[in-house]
C-alpha cells in the first residue's frame, strides 16, 4: 500500500511478500543467518570500516567482511565507512556490492 519497492528490516516476523526486494541489517554470523531465514535476499553487513554513524563501534575489517560474507548464504552488500576506493579493496565475489552515506554527502 505504500507502493515500495522493498522492505529493510530484521527484528520481527518472516519478510513475506515475495514482490519486494527483501534485505536486512547484519553485524555477525547469527544475525546473517537470521536475515537469511526470515526471506532477505541480501544483506547490509556493517561496519566494514571506521564509521561517523557509529563512532566507537569496531570495525570488521576487510579480512572479517570476507570471512563472514562466505557463509552467507545471501548476496552481501558492504556497508559502513566505506567508498569507491575501499570497496575495490573487497573481494568482488564476496560482496555484491557496497552503500554509504558520507561518501555521497
Amino acid at each position: 500500500r505504500w507502493n515500495a519497492d522493498g522492505v529493510h528490516a530484521l527484528t520481527g516476523g518472516r519478510l513475506r511478500s515475495k514482490r519486494l526486494l527483501r534485505t536486512a541489517p547484519v553485524h555477525n554470523i547469527g544475525e546473517i543467518r537470521k536475515g537469511a531465514k526470515r526471506g532477505a535476499l541480501a544483506l547490509f553487513l556493517s561496519p566494514v570500516r571506521q564509521t561517523r554513524s557509529h563512532p566507537g563501534q569496531r570495525p570488521l575489517g576487510a579480512s572479517r567482511f570476507a570471512q563472514l560474507a562466505k557463509l552467507s548464504p545471501v548476496k552481501v552488500i558492504a556497508l559502513g565507512g566505506m567508498s569507491r576506493a575501499h570497496a575495490k579493496k573487497l573481494t568482488t565475489r564476496l560482496a555484491h556490492g557496497w552503500a554509504a552515506i558520507d561518501a555521497f554527502a
